[in-house]
């Protein structure tokens, strides 16, 4: 019988642990090629694997049935393109920031700014962010800023061209007839893993 007891006490105790760390997360991304969809896919891969549940939706694709105040934690992100995040993330995150401000929250930008070892250029990717958030009256948890990519294949005439010029100037990348990418999955998967550390450390506290 006492021996029962340990096992059914260690059992229960352990329950207890893992419905404390078990959260529910929704990350929305706003991408222009495709390089913060697949950011985004990578982080969501990296939070299921410690056991959390996650949603995962294109802002311009995602539905009304699904709402921030459903989760315990939210992650959003959004490219950069001619200097300018994705209209429809900066609406979400004006529309829902008293919902996001009672949360665990995170952002994660994709831009070439941040594709290179330069330090003007990674100001100016710091930059971005800072005037997102300002802008938005938001104020995320944790913040990852990753290079992007270029997508020269996708590209119409006229977004070729000026997406060549800017990476003349940024990455010096200007040979169109291939694409490069600039993601350093690394930090990308260390980000994650730090958000959801960091969640789970909340969670634990309720």
């Amino acid at each position: 019988m006492i021996a029962y007891a340990l096992i059914r006490d260690s059992v229960l105790s352990a329950l207890r642990v893992y419905a404390y760390s078990m959260a529910s997360f929704l990350v929305v991304y706003g991408t222009g090629e495709g390089q913060t969809a697949t950011v985004a896919t990578r982080i969501t891969e990296v939070i299921e694997n410690r056991t959390h549940e996650v949603t995962t939706v294109d802002i311009e694709s995602m539905s009304d049935d699904i709402t921030v105040e459903a989760f315990d934690a939210v992650l959003i992100g959004s490219s950069i393109h001619v200097g300018k995040h994705h209209a429809a993330i900066r609406s979400f995150v004006t529309a829902n920031r008293e919902t996001l401000r009672a949360r665990p929250t995170g952002f994660f930008q994709l831009s070439l700014s941040s594709a290179v070892d330069d330090e003007d250029r990674r100001a100016e990717a710091a930059r971005y962010v800072d005037e997102f958030l300002e802008e938005t009256g938001w104020n995320p948890d944790r913040i990852g800023l990753f290079g992007g990519a270029l997508r020269y294949s996708k590209y119409g005439f006229l977004k070729r061209l000026m997406m060549k010029r800017i990476a003349k100037t940024a990455t010096g990348d200007v040979d169109t007839s291939r694409d490069y990418e600039y993601t350093d999955w690394g930090e990308v998967n260390a980000f994650a893993a730090d958000f959801a550390a960091f969640v789970e450390s909340r969670c634990k506290e309720v």
